[in-house]
């Protein structure tokens, strides 16, 4: 729009492939996810129309479907990190060497135990972030027929911070642990992993897009950084620290609780700075600091109400806790000046 110079200023057209105008230029010959073909559309002399109202297709239009977007790749990574650890698990447990399966060996066993908490980590917090999504858009919908009671609009309120806050953490959690799962998978397999017969090569390949498509995993981190800052995740995490759990997990919360003070030093100490780009540069690992105790504390909820989650559980606050110390000694050992030496 006249007068403006970014994206408030965008609106929003729908196109009738009716009306001509657009040519498909080529299919790309992508890496990955090659059973959804991918094209690029020129556009001249297209006539469209304005959809909605002026000024909003990007901050509010597009961004809605980019989050609605975000939660469905995350969905994506669960469901291509499950198949890896099926196709590693099954391999492991069928190949044989030195006369036992090699599922057997620590350094196996470990790969593929940690496989398993990082899905269930990311199933479990992708659940966690549809049910935000889904109660504040059952407010917004009750919205559209009645107005809202006070305590209705204050709650729909604090969904919707809540669904804004671990959409990004979802899509980035979940999409870099479906690249990992990946690359284990194929790792289990050896040099049979790096051959088309098996499918774990597809599967690697079409990993590698989860933490590209509807916003890179940076981001992600972009989005997310002010609920750190705001103390949206901290604010969260104690909630899942009052929630009732089975006694004996009691050590893993424990564990989690010191995770939590650590994380919290940690965004103290960026933020104290008061320098824009430092917390910029230290977002990535406050976010996945939180990441790491809120998936922590949403596996001891689910190992509370099924035994068979303790295992991952277990596996993965071991993981998340060497995780939180090594951001944590970083950012602890780490000032300002010394982002020189990072610069081109």
């Amino acid at each position: 729009e006249e007068g403006t110079k970014d994206g408030r200023g965008l609106s929003m057209f729908i196109y009738d492939r009716n009306d001509g105008g657009v040519t498909v230029r080529r299919i790309e010959n992508k890496m990955g996810i090659k059973g959804s073909p991918t094209c690029e559309l020129v556009f001249k002399n297209a006539k469209a129309e304005l959809c909605g109202s002026r000024k909003l297709g990007l901050i509010k239009y597009v961004m809605a479907l980019m989050n609605g977007a975000r939660l469905g790749i995350a969905a994506q990574s669960v469901g291509v990190s499950e198949a890896a650890y099926r196709e590693a698990i099954a391999y492991a447990r069928d190949r044989k060497q030195f006369g036992q399966a090699i599922i057997e060996f620590p350094a196996v066993f470990e790969m593929i135990s940690l496989m398993k908490a990082k899905l269930d980590a990311s199933r479990s917090l992708l659940y966690e972030t549809t049910r935000f999504v889904d109660m504040y858009k059952a407010y917004e919908d009750i919205a559209k027929e009645r107005s809202l009671e006070p305590e209705e609009r204050a709650e729909m309120k604090a969904y919707q911070k809540l669904a804004d806050a671990f959409t990004p953490m979802a899509k980035g959690m979940s999409s870099e642990f479906c690249n990992q799962n990946a690359y284990d998978c194929v790792q289990v397999h050896g040099g049979s992993g790096f051959m088309k017969d098996y499918a774990c090569e597809r599967i690697y390949r079409d990993a590698r897009i989860t933490s590209i498509y509807e916003g890179t995993t940076q981001l992600q981190v972009v989005a997310a950084i002010r609920h750190v800052t705001t103390g949206t995740y901290l604010h969260q995490i104690e909630a899942y620290e009052a929630a009732e759990i089975a006694p004996e997990l009691e050590p893993l919360r424990d564990r989690l609780k010191a995770m939590k003070a650590a994380y919290v030093k940690a965004v103290e100490t960026v933020t104290a700075t008061k320098d824009n780009e430092y917390i910029d540069f230290q977002a990535r690992r406050m976010v996945e600091m939180a990441g790491h105790v809120i998936m922590g504390h949403l596996l001891l909820n689910d190992a509370t109400r099924n035994e068979s989650f303790r295992q991952s559980a277990e596996v993965y606050i071991n993981f998340g806790e060497a995780e939180v110390a090594k951001h944590a000694a970083f950012i602890e050992r780490f000032n300002p000046e010394m982002m020189a030496a990072y610069r081109k």
